[in-house]
């Protein structure tokens, strides 16, 4: 690049677009470092809203700030954005995207599937299925981790859960890969805008029908369980049901499969945690706190601002928009130390992977136990493991922070003598 390229780069005020570049998007810790280094409460111009870095105002802009973004069918004609009204409406009718009294409701209702008890039960469908995965590739001496182990493991377990047949987790997956485009993305993209309009809609007739179906024969799916709850004598309409059904399909989805594919990429970029690891399996649920804080899934997420507030040593006016960036939180050397250092034993490691306050991750703890036995499986089951392709491909997603394709190649083995059950069509 010519030096005078390189001196007009410079000159470029930062913008979170850039984390939509290559360079950015394979690497984003230094893009971070500089944010919250240079302006830990900036005013990006490109996106027309405050960026916020540091930990502590993380937190205050995700404990204060409103969730309520979905937009209007007015601003969003005013920004060519007509199309959008789809997607806008599914908004209006998420946990994610609301606040108050009807946010309590929602969350009331549809948090009960994942009770403790409710993930504890399926526990051992999670080691069968993933020790599944393996035998299937155990002859081979290699693995797309992502293809093959990572995305399809969270994709029948939230198939499971949800209580719809788990033979149809692949196209489930495909929609919600469409989908995530929307949610993680700062930009649409136009030649993709049909075609992901298409699968929303493919996505709400698919539960709407499934719906349909468990009113005859009701399981204990958790769409089954939205559908017949009741808090304070209400009930959800089958537009909420739909609605918050894609939600936690997606969440289920992006969080645990990214974690996965990334999380194994780091350890084996870190040999010696790699062996930490495989060797003191009693760190487990300790290690995937650190690749969470290190690694983080979901890179941002966006709020409005209820009502004048102080930031770091900034105001932010009521109505800005303000996008909390939980990874640069989560590398802050103000709260970790030696926060770009993988510590697999970490104390007082308290990330923001999963957010905070009112709107934490609801299936966080579904997420972790995913995550352990993933882990656990692909540590004691492929022998050797090593990358056996440095030239990554991560998606095209500026929030939600995953690869593509991770190729593994490890010590080949027989399948196991002994079978695994397979997973049942829904759940009984």
């Amino acid at each position: 690049m010519p030096v005078s390229d390189v001196i007009e780069q410079k000159r470029k005020p930062l913008s979170l677009l850039q984390t939509l570049t290559p360079e950015v998007l394979a690497a984003p810790e230094a893009f971070y470092r500089n944010l919250r280094e240079s302006d830990p409460v900036y005013w990006d111009p490109y996106m027309h809203a405050w960026v916020v870095t540091r930990y502590p105002d993380v937190v205050t802009v995700l404990s204060r700030a409103s969730s309520d973004r979905s937009p209007s069918q007015d601003s969003l004609d005013a920004l060519g954005l007509s199309f959008f009204k789809p997607f806008a409406d599914t908004m209006a009718q998420q946990i994610l995207f609301i606040d108050g009294a009807y946010h309590a409701r929602l969350r009331g209702l549809c948090s009960r599937a994942f009770s403790t008890q409710s993930i504890e039960r399926l526990k051992a469908e999670i080691h069968t299925v993933a020790n599944q995965l393996i035998d299937n590739i155990a002859p081979l001496g290699h693995i797309d981790l992502v293809a093959d182990f990572a995305a399809p493991l969270p994709a029948i377990m939230t198939s499971k859960l949800m209580g719809v047949p788990v033979e149809d987790h692949a196209q489930i997956g495909r929609w919600v890969n469409d989908l995530a485009e929307v949610h993680g993305n700062f930009q649409h993209h136009p030649t993709r805008v049909i075609e992901v309009l298409k699968s929303l809609q493919n996505f709400r007739d698919y539960i709407a029908d499934h719906m349909v179906k468990l009113r005859g024969s009701p399981n204990s799916g958790l769409i089954c369980s939205m559908m017949g709850a009741e808090l304070n004598g209400k009930r959800l309409t089958d537009d909420e049901v739909i609605s918050n059904t894609i939600m936690m399909i997606i969440g289920g989805h992006e969080t645990t499969t990214n974690l996965i594919a990334s999380g194994f990429l780091t350890l084996l970029r870190n040999p010696d945690s790699l062996h930490q690891l495989r060797e003191n399996s009693e760190i487990m649920a300790s290690a995937v706190e650190e690749l969470l804080r290190f690694e983080s899934p979901v890179q941002h997420t966006a709020r409005i601002v209820p009502s004048d507030m102080e930031v770091g040593n900034k105001t932010l006016t009521k109505g800005s928009k303000v996008v909390a960036v939980l990874a640069a939180a989560n590398r802050d050397p103000e709260r970790f130390t030696a926060p770009d250092s993988l510590d697999l034993l970490r104390s007082d490691n308290r990330h923001l992977a999963f957010g905070c306050g009112a709107h934490v991750c609801m299936g966080a703890a579904l997420a972790r136990i995913e995550s352990q036995i993933a882990f656990s499986t692909l540590l004691s089951r492929l022998p050797n493991p090593v990358l056996a392709d440095s030239n990554l491909q991560w998606r095209q997603n500026a929030g939600l922070r995953g690869l593509t394709k991770l190729t593994v190649a490890f010590d080949s083995f027989p399948r196991a003598a002994h079978s695994f059950e397979r997973p049942a069509s829904t759940m009984e």
